[in-house]
Protein backbone atom coordinates (compact mmCIF):
# COMPACT_ATOMS: atom_id res chain seq x y z
CA UNK A 1 0.00 0.00 0.00
CA UNK A 2 0.90 3.47 -0.91
CA UNK A 3 2.33 5.62 1.97
CA UNK A 4 -1.00 8.31 0.54
CA UNK A 5 -3.25 5.31 0.65
CA UNK A 6 -2.45 4.96 3.83
CA UNK A 7 -3.02 8.35 4.54
CA UNK A 8 -6.10 8.29 3.12
CA UNK A 9 -7.27 4.94 4.84
CA UNK A 10 -6.23 6.46 8.44
CA UNK A 11 -7.84 9.95 7.42
CA UNK A 12 -11.17 8.28 5.88
CA UNK A 13 -11.80 5.28 7.20
CA UNK A 14 -12.04 1.97 4.72
CA UNK A 15 -15.82 0.71 5.03
CA UNK A 16 -17.54 3.64 7.09
CA UNK A 17 -20.24 5.33 5.63
CA UNK A 18 -19.08 9.13 6.80
CA UNK A 19 -16.85 10.05 9.30
CA UNK A 20 -17.90 13.32 11.72
CA UNK A 21 -15.01 16.02 11.87
CA UNK A 22 -14.61 18.53 14.83
CA UNK A 23 -12.02 21.12 15.08
CA UNK A 24 -9.89 20.23 17.87
CA UNK A 25 -11.06 21.18 20.91
CA UNK A 26 -14.76 21.60 19.88
CA UNK A 27 -16.22 18.81 19.52
CA UNK A 28 -19.68 20.11 20.02
CA UNK A 29 -19.48 22.76 16.79
CA UNK A 30 -21.17 20.41 14.24
CA UNK A 31 -19.16 20.13 10.80
CA UNK A 32 -20.62 18.09 7.60
CA UNK A 33 -19.93 14.56 7.43
CA UNK A 34 -17.24 13.36 5.03
CA UNK A 35 -19.24 11.47 2.07
CA UNK A 36 -18.03 8.06 1.19
CA UNK A 37 -16.92 8.99 -1.56
CA UNK A 38 -13.83 10.75 -0.58
CA UNK A 39 -11.46 7.74 -0.59
CA UNK A 40 -12.43 7.53 -3.95
CA UNK A 41 -12.19 11.27 -4.78
CA UNK A 42 -8.67 11.32 -3.84
CA UNK A 43 -7.88 8.74 -6.35
CA UNK A 44 -9.01 11.57 -8.59
CA UNK A 45 -7.47 14.55 -6.61
CA UNK A 46 -4.01 12.73 -6.45
CA UNK A 47 -4.09 11.71 -10.36
CA UNK A 48 -0.88 13.64 -11.53
CA UNK A 49 0.87 12.88 -7.94
CA UNK A 50 0.68 9.47 -8.77
CA UNK A 51 1.60 9.08 -12.31
CA UNK A 52 4.54 11.26 -11.21
CA UNK A 53 5.36 8.14 -8.75
CA UNK A 54 5.14 5.85 -11.10
CA UNK A 55 8.91 7.12 -12.71
CA UNK A 56 10.57 7.55 -9.47
CA UNK A 57 13.76 9.08 -9.30
CA UNK A 58 16.78 7.20 -7.62
CA UNK A 59 15.76 8.33 -3.92
CA UNK A 60 18.64 10.21 -2.87
CA UNK A 61 16.55 12.35 -0.45
CA UNK A 62 15.48 9.07 1.60
CA UNK A 63 19.10 7.70 1.50
CA UNK A 64 20.69 10.85 3.09
CA UNK A 65 17.87 10.63 5.83
CA UNK A 66 18.96 7.23 6.44
CA UNK A 67 22.51 8.30 6.48
CA UNK A 68 22.33 11.00 8.94
CA UNK A 69 20.27 8.37 11.35
CA UNK A 70 23.29 6.80 11.64
CA UNK A 71 24.20 9.99 14.07
CA UNK A 72 20.93 11.20 15.31
CA UNK A 73 18.69 7.89 15.95
CA UNK A 74 15.24 9.12 15.12
CA UNK A 75 13.38 6.31 16.44
CA UNK A 76 11.89 4.15 13.09
CA UNK A 77 8.35 5.29 12.97
CA UNK A 78 8.92 9.07 13.18
CA UNK A 79 11.98 8.26 10.50
CA UNK A 80 9.00 6.72 8.46
CA UNK A 81 7.12 9.69 8.80
CA UNK A 82 9.99 12.63 8.08
CA UNK A 83 11.16 10.68 4.89
CA UNK A 84 7.85 10.77 3.27
CA UNK A 85 6.51 13.93 4.18
CA UNK A 86 9.47 15.17 2.39
CA UNK A 87 8.99 12.81 -0.45
CA UNK A 88 5.90 14.30 -0.50
CA UNK A 89 6.79 17.84 -0.60
CA UNK A 90 9.50 16.99 -3.24
CA UNK A 91 6.82 15.43 -5.79
CA UNK A 92 4.68 18.36 -5.24
CA UNK A 93 7.18 20.43 -6.12
CA UNK A 94 7.95 18.78 -9.04
CA UNK A 95 4.61 18.66 -10.42
CA UNK A 96 4.37 22.66 -9.46
CA UNK A 97 8.21 23.47 -10.84
CA UNK A 98 7.74 21.44 -14.60
CA UNK A 99 4.73 24.23 -15.06
CA UNK A 100 6.56 26.99 -14.39
CA UNK A 101 9.54 25.78 -16.70
CA UNK A 102 6.98 25.33 -18.98
CA UNK A 103 9.01 21.18 -19.24
CA UNK A 104 7.87 18.70 -21.96
CA UNK A 105 9.73 15.47 -20.07
CA UNK A 106 10.03 14.46 -16.62
CA UNK A 107 12.07 11.06 -16.40
CA UNK A 108 11.63 9.83 -19.37
CA UNK A 109 7.62 10.54 -19.99
CA UNK A 110 5.60 13.72 -20.50
CA UNK A 111 5.42 15.96 -17.15
CA UNK A 112 2.11 15.29 -15.46
CA UNK A 113 0.49 18.79 -16.46
CA UNK A 114 0.60 17.78 -20.11
CA UNK A 115 -1.88 14.53 -19.08
CA UNK A 116 -4.09 16.25 -16.60
CA UNK A 117 -4.04 20.06 -17.17
CA UNK A 118 -2.41 22.73 -15.23
CA UNK A 119 -5.55 23.69 -13.22
CA UNK A 120 -5.81 19.87 -11.57
CA UNK A 121 -1.79 19.28 -11.69
CA UNK A 122 -1.51 22.42 -9.20
CA UNK A 123 -4.54 21.49 -7.12
CA UNK A 124 -3.09 17.98 -6.72
CA UNK A 125 0.61 19.51 -5.97
CA UNK A 126 -1.34 22.04 -3.01
CA UNK A 127 -3.56 19.03 -1.67
CA UNK A 128 0.10 16.38 -1.62
CA UNK A 129 1.71 19.81 0.68
CA UNK A 130 -1.04 19.68 2.73
CA UNK A 131 -1.67 16.22 3.39
CA UNK A 132 2.05 16.12 4.19
CA UNK A 133 1.30 18.89 7.17
CA UNK A 134 -1.11 16.61 8.42
CA UNK A 135 1.14 14.12 8.87
CA UNK A 136 4.06 16.18 10.37
CA UNK A 137 1.08 17.38 13.18
CA UNK A 138 1.62 14.32 14.09
CA UNK A 139 4.95 13.55 15.53
CA UNK A 140 5.42 13.75 19.24
CA UNK A 141 9.46 14.07 20.68
CA UNK A 142 10.24 11.24 22.78
CA UNK A 143 8.30 12.83 25.60
CA UNK A 144 5.03 12.86 24.26
CA UNK A 145 5.52 16.92 23.07
CA UNK A 146 4.35 17.96 19.21
CA UNK A 147 7.52 20.05 19.36
CA UNK A 148 8.94 22.80 16.76
CA UNK A 149 7.63 20.46 13.56
CA UNK A 150 5.05 22.41 12.12
CA UNK A 151 7.94 25.72 12.70
CA UNK A 152 10.29 23.59 10.64
CA UNK A 153 7.95 22.71 7.99
CA UNK A 154 6.44 26.69 7.76
CA UNK A 155 10.18 28.27 7.68
CA UNK A 156 11.52 25.98 4.97
CA UNK A 157 8.53 25.87 2.65
CA UNK A 158 9.09 29.93 2.88
CA UNK A 159 12.79 29.32 1.83
CA UNK A 160 11.50 27.33 -0.66
CA UNK A 161 9.58 29.29 -2.49
CA UNK A 162 11.61 32.31 -1.65
CA UNK A 163 14.50 30.75 -3.85
CA UNK A 164 12.05 29.60 -6.54
CA UNK A 165 10.54 32.81 -7.11
CA UNK A 166 13.56 34.84 -7.18
CA UNK A 167 14.87 32.06 -9.67
CA UNK A 168 11.79 32.66 -11.63
CA UNK A 169 12.12 36.71 -11.91
CA UNK A 170 15.50 36.46 -13.22
CA UNK A 171 14.65 33.83 -15.72
CA UNK A 172 11.46 36.36 -16.50
CA UNK A 173 13.11 39.80 -16.50
CA UNK A 174 16.65 38.67 -18.56
CA UNK A 175 18.42 39.22 -14.98
CA UNK A 176 21.57 37.66 -14.87
CA UNK A 177 22.96 36.94 -11.05
CA UNK A 178 26.07 36.80 -9.78
CA UNK A 179 27.49 33.41 -8.28
CA UNK A 180 26.83 34.70 -4.84
CA UNK A 181 23.26 35.74 -5.83
CA UNK A 182 22.82 32.22 -6.93
CA UNK A 183 24.03 30.24 -4.02
CA UNK A 184 22.27 32.44 -1.82
CA UNK A 185 19.26 31.13 -4.09
CA UNK A 186 20.28 27.73 -4.29
CA UNK A 187 20.59 27.88 -0.36
CA UNK A 188 16.91 28.71 -0.23
CA UNK A 189 15.33 26.43 -2.78
CA UNK A 190 17.45 23.12 -3.28
CA UNK A 191 19.01 22.75 0.60
CA UNK A 192 15.44 23.96 2.01
CA UNK A 193 13.85 20.23 1.75
CA UNK A 194 17.16 19.02 3.56
CA UNK A 195 17.29 21.05 5.89
CA UNK A 196 13.36 20.21 6.44
CA UNK A 197 14.09 17.12 7.36
CA UNK A 198 16.69 16.88 8.81
CA UNK A 199 15.67 19.80 11.39
CA UNK A 200 12.69 17.25 12.26
CA UNK A 201 15.37 14.64 12.72
CA UNK A 202 17.11 16.59 15.22
CA UNK A 203 13.97 18.15 17.05
CA UNK A 204 12.66 14.11 17.61
CA UNK A 205 16.14 12.22 17.75
CA UNK A 206 17.07 9.79 19.89
CA UNK A 207 20.76 10.48 20.54
CA UNK A 208 20.70 13.84 22.69
CA UNK A 209 24.69 13.96 22.98
CA UNK A 210 24.72 15.50 19.44
CA UNK A 211 26.61 18.33 17.82
CA UNK A 212 24.08 21.95 17.44
CA UNK A 213 21.12 21.57 14.75
CA UNK A 214 23.33 24.41 12.96
CA UNK A 215 26.17 22.12 12.22
CA UNK A 216 23.74 19.80 10.64
CA UNK A 217 21.95 22.18 8.70
CA UNK A 218 25.47 23.82 7.24
CA UNK A 219 26.19 20.16 5.61
CA UNK A 220 22.45 20.11 4.04
CA UNK A 221 22.96 23.75 2.44
CA UNK A 222 26.41 22.30 1.44
CA UNK A 223 24.79 19.01 -0.21
CA UNK A 224 21.99 20.73 -1.35
CA UNK A 225 24.45 23.54 -2.91
CA UNK A 226 26.30 20.26 -4.61
CA UNK A 227 22.60 18.81 -5.86
CA UNK A 228 22.14 21.92 -7.91
CA UNK A 229 25.34 22.37 -9.21
CA UNK A 230 25.61 18.88 -10.46
CA UNK A 231 22.30 19.13 -12.13
CA UNK A 232 22.95 22.21 -13.76
CA UNK A 233 26.62 20.57 -14.95
CA UNK A 234 24.62 16.84 -16.05
CA UNK A 235 21.59 19.45 -17.74
CA UNK A 236 24.43 20.05 -20.44
CA UNK A 237 26.86 17.91 -21.11
CA UNK A 238 24.84 14.16 -20.15
CA UNK A 239 23.58 12.18 -22.68
CA UNK A 240 21.23 9.90 -19.95
CA UNK A 241 19.90 13.35 -18.78
CA UNK A 242 19.21 14.22 -22.29
CA UNK A 243 17.40 11.27 -22.75
CA UNK A 244 14.86 11.83 -19.73
CA UNK A 245 14.57 15.38 -19.46
CA UNK A 246 15.26 16.68 -22.89
CA UNK A 247 18.63 18.24 -24.69
CA UNK A 248 20.19 20.99 -22.94
CA UNK A 249 16.78 21.80 -21.33
CA UNK A 250 17.84 24.76 -19.24
CA UNK A 251 19.05 26.51 -21.96
CA UNK A 252 15.19 25.69 -23.77
CA UNK A 253 13.67 27.04 -20.40
CA UNK A 254 16.12 30.54 -20.59
CA UNK A 255 17.58 29.61 -17.04
CA UNK A 256 20.47 31.05 -15.65
CA UNK A 257 22.19 27.43 -14.38
CA UNK A 258 25.60 27.81 -12.73
CA UNK A 259 28.09 27.37 -15.96
CA UNK A 260 25.70 29.92 -17.84
CA UNK A 261 26.23 32.80 -15.02
CA UNK A 262 29.92 32.15 -15.06
CA UNK A 263 29.65 32.49 -19.26
CA UNK A 264 27.93 35.45 -19.61
CA UNK A 265 29.86 36.77 -16.31
CA UNK A 266 33.14 36.48 -17.67
CA UNK A 267 32.21 38.36 -20.98
CA UNK A 268 29.27 40.96 -20.17
CA UNK A 269 30.25 42.06 -23.60
CA UNK A 270 29.15 39.21 -25.94
CA UNK A 271 25.55 39.05 -25.64
CA UNK A 272 25.38 35.66 -27.73
CA UNK A 273 24.28 32.94 -24.70
CA UNK A 274 21.97 36.03 -23.63
CA UNK A 275 20.36 36.22 -26.85
CA UNK A 276 19.81 32.75 -27.30
CA UNK A 277 18.29 32.34 -23.56
CA UNK A 278 15.97 35.16 -24.85
CA UNK A 279 14.55 32.93 -27.61
CA UNK A 280 13.49 29.56 -25.57
CA UNK A 281 14.74 27.20 -28.31
CA UNK A 282 14.09 24.16 -29.48
CA UNK A 283 16.75 24.26 -32.22
CA UNK A 284 18.96 21.90 -31.46
CA UNK A 285 21.80 23.59 -33.87
CA UNK A 286 21.07 26.80 -31.04
CA UNK A 287 21.40 24.70 -28.22
CA UNK A 288 24.78 23.35 -29.71
CA UNK A 289 26.12 26.12 -30.45
CA UNK A 290 25.59 28.03 -27.08
CA UNK A 291 26.98 24.99 -25.00
CA UNK A 292 29.88 25.64 -27.99
CA UNK A 293 29.99 29.46 -26.38
CA UNK A 294 29.73 27.40 -22.84
CA UNK A 295 33.22 25.61 -23.73
CA UNK A 296 34.89 28.18 -25.04
CA UNK A 297 34.45 30.23 -22.11
CA UNK A 298 35.82 27.29 -20.01
CA UNK A 299 32.44 27.16 -17.86
CA UNK A 300 31.94 23.83 -17.96
CA UNK A 301 35.76 23.25 -16.76
CA UNK A 302 34.73 26.27 -13.98
CA UNK A 303 31.51 24.36 -13.13
CA UNK A 304 33.53 20.60 -12.62
CA UNK A 305 36.25 21.95 -10.55
CA UNK A 306 33.39 24.49 -8.59
CA UNK A 307 31.64 20.83 -7.94
CA UNK A 308 35.45 19.32 -7.09
CA UNK A 309 36.01 21.86 -4.13
CA UNK A 310 32.79 21.95 -2.90
CA UNK A 311 33.04 17.86 -2.66
CA UNK A 312 35.89 18.37 -0.69
CA UNK A 313 34.15 21.01 1.67
CA UNK A 314 31.02 18.89 1.98
CA UNK A 315 33.65 15.34 2.93
CA UNK A 316 35.07 17.67 5.55
CA UNK A 317 31.83 18.57 7.04
CA UNK A 318 31.17 14.88 7.47
CA UNK A 319 34.41 14.27 9.21
CA UNK A 320 34.11 16.89 11.53
CA UNK A 321 30.62 15.57 12.98
CA UNK A 322 32.21 12.03 13.17
CA UNK A 323 32.27 10.56 10.02
CA UNK A 324 29.36 8.58 7.96
CA UNK A 325 30.04 5.77 5.94
CA UNK A 326 26.17 5.92 4.50
CA UNK A 327 27.63 9.41 3.76
CA UNK A 328 30.34 8.49 2.05
CA UNK A 329 28.76 6.15 -0.38
CA UNK A 330 26.22 8.55 -1.39
CA UNK A 331 29.01 11.01 -2.47
CA UNK A 332 30.90 8.51 -3.98
CA UNK A 333 27.35 7.87 -6.29
CA UNK A 334 27.28 11.78 -6.98
CA UNK A 335 30.95 12.63 -7.95
CA UNK A 336 30.35 10.23 -10.66
CA UNK A 337 29.08 13.04 -13.03
CA UNK A 338 31.52 15.68 -12.26
CA UNK A 339 35.29 13.78 -11.17
CA UNK A 340 35.93 12.59 -14.55
CA UNK A 341 37.06 15.25 -17.71
CA UNK A 342 34.05 14.74 -20.32
CA UNK A 343 35.18 15.07 -23.71
CA UNK A 344 32.42 17.10 -24.94
CA UNK A 345 31.58 16.49 -28.83
CA UNK A 346 29.80 18.47 -30.98
CA UNK A 347 26.55 16.63 -30.49
CA UNK A 348 26.88 18.34 -27.06
CA UNK A 349 27.19 14.81 -25.28
CA UNK A 350 29.87 12.93 -23.34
Amino acid sequence: MSYLKQIQREQYGVGHEEQVLHPPGNENTYCPPLPASSYLDDEILLAPYQYLLKNPGKGIRSMIFEAFNQWLAVPPDQLAVIANVVEMLHGGSLLIDDIEDNSSLRRGVPVAYKVFGVAQTINCANYVYFLALQQVQKLRSPSGEPGKAVEIFADELVNAHRGQGIEIFWRENMVCPTEEQYLEMVGNKTSALLRLGIGLMVEYRGNTDLPPLLAYTTLCTALGNLFQIRDDYINLVSAEFAATKGYCEDIEEGKFSFPVIHSIRSNPHDRQLLNILKQHTTDSHLKRYALQLLDESKSLQYTREYLRALDGEVVAQIRALGGNRALDQIMALLRREYMAEPAVDGEGKC
